[in-house]
């Protein structure tokens, strides 16, 4: 059996309580995140707080990849995500609580945005560790299908919970879902040896970070899984204030488009061929969200939603990439880099689409994102379309 079939994967030692307690983990945002941005938004009938207040903590990543993301490969694996998990379950316990002011409010997702940093780096790590080589693009698809069916079913039933109950009820409930997550990993997966020697210092984390954009070939991957992305999940993020009773509906959609490009991406699609379709996935993941400047009613928003993030599989092209071109003792700092990066340009995103949007209103304001993500990507284009074997001859030339 091949060592990258979703059935092969399953039968992998500790691939399976991974997924199980992640996909608790995302769960939980899912609900979470809906739970907050319909709080926030008719507390302020703001949308550019309801956009920061469901992206928000992503802001704080940068900060966290600055200071804390050593210890993705300097931290046993077991313990930080059993009590990465723990500490998201107190702070939406906190978010729930009557009363609570909206400054506070953004102090609590600032404190789970600087934890969050360190989160991707310790599970994606731990992912490439689990699996071989050859596995682990096809473990990366299966978890990102997972977080699609999650978010389909998550935002689905979040926005039916809405309607039953109050966002600090459903709030309560994510952080019994976070608890969850903790138990599992503490009681599924073995205790590992961190991947690399020496402690965690902000030291250590600005040097690795410098040689890992150091690479030229390894900044443009970088910036290609941060910048596109992350402008069009701003459009994302204005799907409160676009169709407050239909949010949910949007939000389910996107991610059954995301699902579909994971599958196609990860498993359909021939290595070699996968390789050549991250621009044109790229392209895909922003053109829909340009027709929005006509405003269209919720089904057809609905279907340009879905199409788009089809695209969002060419992150699983721009991450192989960057595996190849990345020592396997820096892979989850590398990948903990890219994850951080990632959410905070979301968090960039988010606040920027909130702005235009206050000025303007959320479907120009998802147009505008949508023409900069294709700008973006066809400024990046050419450096996408290097091989990887060329790459590395360039990144190993000296430096004149």
């Amino acid at each position: 059996m091949p060592a990258n079939s979703y059935r092969a994967l399953f039968r992998t030692p500790e691939f399976t309580p991974l997924f199980l307690t992640s996909s608790a983990h995302v769960a939980a945002q899912t609900t979470a995140g809906l739970a907050l941005g319909t709080l926030v938004y008719r507390a302020t009938d703001s949308p550019l707080l309801s956009a920061v207040s469901m992206f928000g903590p992503s802001l704080a990543q940068v900060l966290g990849a600055t200071l804390f993301l050593s210890g993705a490969d300097r931290l046993p694996p077991r313990a930080t995500l059993t009590y990465l998990s723990l500490a998201f379950a107190a702070a939406t316990a906190l978010l729930a609580a009557p009363g609570l002011p909206i400054w506070a409010v953004f102090v609590v997702l600032l404190a789970q945005g600087l934890i969050a940093s360190l989160g991707g780096g310790v599970r994606w790590g731990l992912l490439n560790e689990i699996l071989t080589k050859d596995g682990y693009l096809a473990g990366r698809s299966v978890f990102n299908m997972m977080s699609g069916i999650t978010q389909i079913t998550g935002y689905a039933a979040g926005g039916a919970l809405l309607t039953l109950l109050s966002p600090r009820t459903c709030l309560l409930l994510s952080a019994l879902l976070y608890a969850l997550a903790a138990a599992g990993v503490r009681l599924r997966l073995t205790p590992r040896p961190p991947r690399a020697t020496g402690r965690p210092s902000i030291t250590t984390t600005w040097r690795t970070n410098a040689l890992l954009w150091s690479s030229r070939p390894r900044r443009t991957v970088y910036l290609a899984l941060w910048l596109p992305n992350g402008l069009i999940v701003g459009c994302e993020s204005l799907y409160v204030p676009y169709a407050p009773e239909s949010a949910g509906t949007l939000f389910a959609c996107a991610a059954l488009g995301m699902l579909i490009g994971d599958v196609t991406v990860g498993r359909l699609i021939p290595p070699a061929r996968r390789a050549r379709l991250g621009v044109p996935l790229l392209i895909l993941l922003a053109t829909p969200y340009a027709f929005f400047a006509l405003g269209p009613p919720v089904p057809l928003a609905a279907l340009a939603v879905a199409l788009a993030s089809v695209g969002f599989g060419a992150s699983l092209v721009q991450q192989e990439r960057l595996m190849t071109l990345t020592p396997d003792e820096l892979s989850g700092h590398a990948l903990g880099l890219h994850s951080a990066g990632m959410l905070t340009l979301q968090g960039v995103s988010a606040t920027l689409a909130g702005s235009v949007a206050q000025l303007t209103s959320p479907a120009t304001a998802m147009t505008v994102l949508a023409v900069a993500s294709l700008a973006v990507t066809a400024g990046l284009a050419r450096g996408l379309r290097v091989p990887v074997s060329v790459s590395k001859r360039v990144e190993q030339r000296p430096a004149s």
